[in-house]
């Protein structure tokens, strides 16, 4: 019998025809699967029902990260070979500080100084890169040849940045609002935080209408969320890095709705992971204070929980390190009893899909 620790534990089979391709024209619409952990029951609801079944003095903690136009198209100057590339982030420090960190397809290994012509939305030449060095993982380092920031460049080169599961990743015009929260305020993601493309403005005023709180952290959500583990044991997974942000008033909120009774109910996996970095680092006896900067935390089994009662997801690809997350929040047993119970009743899967609500 293979070890608890196997990556082989957080795998089932996905039928590809419930990845859904398009968005639901009513967010708030989807269908809601709202598993007790303590009674190991599961109930079919929808999204819409979220202020009759959370209660008055709950906390909504949600990610207000903006997801950028990052998926670029182009091709190599040299050659002329078809290029494309997904904007990951800008270098904070280090030797290459302010190079754009990109994921990148193309035939051929492109060698440093290379440039890559970088087409607009309409097919025309409108920027120009410079590959200035590469980082494990197939990430390529590159500058813009004119010194355009990334704000600026992506505004004019950029496209919406789908998984290759949605469509191949082709956009369509509905995508720019559709594949965005409607508290996004952050800019700097690479994908949307999935769980928050459920809401709408109509739910958080019922929501706030029925006495639950909101509190919002940050945390700008990059590709490797998604990669398989590819290790055979979860302690040989290298955990990818992100930046998160958790305003002083997030862990105040937290803390007075946990002393009064109230749960916390984390808006994603990226709500989770941000709000369980802070406590992790605040100082042992001290209340938790705010906190930013990179995390490389790994929740899995045996992660004790701190700040989080709650947790509103939607339903991930196998093997993941969104699997064992959840599976350490809620246990394996019922997640993989919840995930069989969803593809029975046909929920629809991933992120433009249906979400689950662990209580």
């Amino acid at each position: 019998m293979a070890a608890m620790a196997d990556a082989d534990l957080y795998d089932y089979d996905l039928p590809r025809d419930l990845i859904a391709q398009q968005p639901l024209a009513d967010r708030a619409a989807a269908r809601l699967l709202v598993v007790c952990r303590a009674e190991g029951t599961i109930e079919h609801r929808h999204v819409r029902d979220l202020p009759s079944i959370l209660s008055p003095g709950d906390l909504l903690v949600a990610n207000d990260t903006r997801v950028v136009p990052a998926r670029l198209v182009g091709r190599r100057a040299a050659t002329g070979g078809k290029w494309e590339g997904l904007f990951l982030q800008v270098e904070r420090d280090g030797p290459q500080v302010g190079a754009w960190r990109l994921l990148a397809q193309t035939r051929g290994r492109p060698v440093n100084g290379e440039r890559i012509l970088l087409v607009d939305r309409d097919g025309r030449d409108a920027a120009e890169l410079l590959l200035v060095g590469r980082d494990v993982g197939g990430v390529w380092l590159v500058r813009p040849a004119n010194g355009e920031s990334a704000e600026t460049l992506l505004s004019q080169v950029g496209r919406v940045p789908l998984p290759g599961y949605i469509r191949g990743g082709a956009d369509e015009p509905g995508d720019v609002e559709r594949y965005q929260t409607v508290f996004a305020r952050e800019p700097g993601s690479a994908a949307a935080p999935t769980a928050g493309l459920h809401f709408t403005a109509d739910l958080l005023a019922a929501l706030a209408t029925r006495g639950v709180g909101r509190a919002h952290v940050t945390l700008h959500v990059g590709i490797d969320t998604f990669r398989p583990i590819t290790a055979e044991r979860l302690d040989d997974h290298a955990m990818h890095t992100e930046w998160c942000g958790c305003p002083v008033e997030t862990t105040a909120a937290v803390r007075e709705t946990q002393a009064r009774g109230g749960r916390v109910i984390a808006v994603g996996t990226t709500s989770v992971r941000t709000l369980e970095t802070a406590a992790a680092r605040a100082t042992p006896g001290e209340p938790v204070a705010g906190w930013e900067g990179a995390t490389d935390l790994f929740i899995r089994p045996g992660h004790q929980f701190q700040s989080v009662d709650c947790l509103l997801t939607n339903f991930h690809l196998p093997r993941t390190t969104l699997m064992v997350l959840i599976a350490a929040f809620a246990g394996r047993e019922l997640v993989a009893r919840a995930y069989a119970e969803a593809i029975r009743e046909r929920y629809r899967f991933l992120s433009y899909g249906d979400a689950m609500l662990l209580v």
